[in-house]
């Protein structure tokens, strides 16, 4: 806890075994995990090809926890309505990939989910200032989106640290959530810059560990 945040850990299922997935996700449900964030990639706006509607699927009939769905994807919008069938209950994109973000976001409502948006290391806060009192979520981007495994890019908190002040300022009920990198060594760097969500690809899905065992040294770090 920072400030009186509670911080919610969100496991990404990237680096998981797909051949064994509900087991998986079973693993990091009992270890403590919060939500499930699912990287969804199309090959276009970034040229990694991921997954689509049917592992959102898989993870809901294995799991209870609540989905976002991070959309890596050129046309967010035309996917919206198949993954709220699917059970995501949280979509987020990322906004320079729509020409009006405000009317992406009410059309992701309309499919029955909360909406956020993402920003890429190159992305200004600026661009999502005037969305802040339409958004459920924010995604910091802390390593370039496209690829599991990166190292963390710490000076990218800064914006955790803008966004944090202006969320606080306005009186808003935004969840700040930062992706890429972390680990239990830098966990509570990004919760002291503002962050209130964790995005764990590695750090739950590993060799090394069972997810049980990184989600309670994750859960240690933070204090």
């Amino acid at each position: 806890m920072t400030e009186g945040r509670a911080v919610r850990i969100a496991p990404s299922i990237l680096t998981a075994d797909f051949g064994r997935l509900a087991e998986a996700a079973r693993a990091a449900e009992e270890g403590g995990a919060d939500l499930w964030h699912l990287d969804m990639m199309d090959g276009h706006y970034v040229p990694q090809l991921t997954f689509g509607p049917p592992i959102v699927e898989a993870i809901r009939r294995a799991s209870g926890l609540p989905i976002e769905v991070h959309m890596m994807v050129a046309n967010p919008a035309d996917h919206f309505a198949a993954l709220a069938a699917a059970g995501a209950d949280r979509l987020v994109f990322h906004v320079e990939t729509v020409a009006d973000p405000a009317s992406t976001l009410a059309l992701a409502r309309a499919a029955g989910c909360e909406a956020g948006v993402a920003l890429s290391p190159g992305i200004a806060v600026a661009a999502v200032e005037p969305l802040l009192d339409s958004l459920d979520e924010v995604i910091v981007m802390l390593i370039e989106p496209g690829k599991g495994g990166q190292q963390m890019q710490p000076e990218y908190l800064s914006k955790v640290r803008e966004l944090r002040s202006l969320v606080d300022a306005a009186g808003l009920d935004v969840a700040l959530e930062v992706d890429g990198g972390v680990k239990a060594h830098n966990a509570l760097d990004c919760v002291a810059a503002g962050a209130d969500v964790l995005v764990a690809g590695s750090a739950v899905f590993n060799a090394d560990q069972t997810p049980q065992e990184a989600l309670a040294g994750l859960r240690a770090a933070l204090g």
